[in-house]
């Protein structure tokens, strides 16, 4: 198995609640590789970032023939009760492993200010595709939260480039193919999915599941084991695309400040 990618996101909740990505994390066969990027330096200067918890050393490169504890905890335990149905509310198989569950589930806790995500990966072709949970989509007007209710898996979705986005002034939006606005990519993408959209303008996006809340009979709720989906992954989307000259991730804030 080649080595694969995972960087770890950090938001700023006390200002201005913009994402930074800090860390990268390298798995190969035998080895786990963490370090930081020039995206915590930028994190410490405007948010106040100090460090993610077990790497106390933004310039210390960690290894590890294990997982990192700081990426195993926010891997689903294999012996819960409720694993099946929590891959399942992911499109993934029962056989998962930890880098692909956190690639589609975030890695996501609600006692800490991080999410991961994979690495986008360029083909010989030029070509990408990606999955994410869909951002934003409770602050959608009540037609557009309605009309996210009736989606459907293999449903085509409509990409725009925002350019006057209140938060972030650029983002990239997803719509109904009768245009409503459901909701927004992550804010770690858009640099590479902009990116995309202005070199080759030929890129598609799909709703791969829509999620139940629990409102709408997520599980048996009187069930011991039942956990509710979090309201995060309600609409599992996944988008491709292609770049001529880009190379995905490769900007400042996503080079290692050590070896």
């Amino acid at each position: 198995m080649s080595q694969r990618t995972l960087y770890m996101a950090w938001q700023d909740r006390v200002s201005s609640r913009a994402w930074f990505p800090v860390g990268r994390l390298d798995i190969e066969p035998e080895m786990h590789h963490f370090r930081y990027i020039r995206g915590a330096e930028k994190a410490r200067a405007q948010g106040g970032f100090r460090w993610v918890g077990g790497f106390p050393d933004l310039y210390k490169s960690y290894r590890s023939p294990q997982l990192f504890a700081t990426f195993q905890n926010r891997v689903i335990n294999p012996r819960r009760p409720d694993r099946e149905r929590y891959l399942k509310h992911l499109a993934l198989p029962t056989d998962a492993d930890p880098f692909e569950i956190m690639a589609v589930s975030g890695g996501k806790r609600v006692t800490d200010s991080y999410e991961v995500f994979p690495k986008l990966v360029k083909a010989q072709d030029g070509s990408f595709k990606c999955r994410f949970f869909l951002h934003g989509w409770r602050h959608a007007c009540p037609a557009a939260q309605d009309r996210l209710g009736r989606l459907t898996a293999e449903e085509e979705l409509y990409v725009a480039m925002e350019l006057t986005n209140p938060r972030t002034t650029v983002a990239v939006q997803l719509q109904s193919t009768d245009y409503q606005v459901l909701g927004w990519a992550p804010r770690y993408l858009v640099e590479d999915l902009s990116r995309a959209m202005i070199e080759v303008p030929k890129y598609r996006a799909k709703v791969v599941q829509v999620n139940p809340l629990a409102s709408e009979g997520d599980g048996d709720v009187h069930a011991p084991d039942y956990v509710p989906t979090p309201t995060a992954w309600r609409v599992l989307v996944e988008m491709r695309g292609s770049w001529t000259s880009h190379v995905p991730m490769s900007g400042d804030d996503f080079r290692p400040l050590v070896d």
